[in-house]
């Protein structure tokens, strides 16, 4: 994706989102007689209380539809989750699984990950200045010389990131979100951080679909915020058809 349009609003195949008003005027409840994300949102964004925040109106169809998706596809890929995770212990060594600590509206939590570095990559990522610096600009490196060989196969088909289907049955995610953060990048958020803490993150979303690496954070995160002003079930199951195609291209992954 290039640069971003000088309208506030984004269009991707068919899929229209307008901008965010200014300040943070509430819109309309996309869907009548059910609590919407903005909602939710709304309230947290304009509250003075402390993290954790508590989610107050999470539309019960959206849940239903993330438990009931996350134990289908955990069955359906099953087999995958044992191939991979033999390919990781035999080629990689322990342990197969990573556990990222993310933040999300009930404070922090381990995200479940196929690992895919190097047992000692935060001890070369202390060591190497110029890779922490470069690091820290986006919390992603496009060439990272962390990553193994399986690893980057991996990420390239986002095969890595199939344990979370584990966290959404537990409740600390979604299947379609906004992108999943650790706390420091949460200051990256500014005025939204609130906002962006009153909304499970997902394992697919907005970005994932149409950005993924090519756009910039501050891009990632206006994506993250039009997704959670302007929330609807149609636009989840939507994400979640266009999300299979944007796997297999592999475009952006890394």
């Amino acid at each position: 994706m290039g640069k971003p349009p000088e309208s506030p609003s984004l269009q991707r195949d068919g899929l229209f989102l307008p901008g965010p008003p200014s300040g943070l005027a509430r819109p309309p409840n996309p869907i009548e007689g059910m609590g919407s994300l903005e909602d939710t949102a709304w309230h947290a964004s304009t509250a003075t209380t402390p993290r954790p925040i508590r989610l107050l109106r999470l539309p019960k169809a959206k849940r239903l539809l993330d438990f009931l998706g996350s134990a289908c596809l955990l069955a359906l890929f099953s087999p995958v989750f044992a191939c991979v995770a033999l390919l990781v212990l035999l080629l990689d060594g322990r342990p197969v699984i990573f556990r990222r600590r993310c933040i999300g509206p009930r404070g922090e939590f381990d995200a479940f990950k196929f690992r895919t570095m190097r047992r000692d990559a935060d001890q070369v990522l202390q060591r190497d200045r110029a890779l922490r610096d470069a690091f820290h600009q986006n919390f992603k490196l496009k060439s990272d010389p962390r990553v193994t060989k399986l690893g980057a196969v991996l990420r390239k088909f986002s095969l890595d990131e199939l344990p979370q289907l584990f966290n959404v049955v537990r409740g600390e995610m979604s299947l379609v979100g906004p992108r999943m953060i650790t706390a420091p990048e949460l200051e990256k958020y500014g005025e939204y951080q609130q906002l962006l803490l009153t909304v499970r993150p997902g394992i697919t979303g907005y970005w994932q679909v149409y950005g993924r690496q090519e756009v910039s954070y501050e891009e990632r995160v206006r994506m993250d915020v039009e997704y959670i002003r302007n929330w609807s079930l149609g636009m989840d199951l939507k994400l979640l058809w266009l999300t299979p195609w944007r796997v297999i291209r592999g475009r952006g992954a890394y």
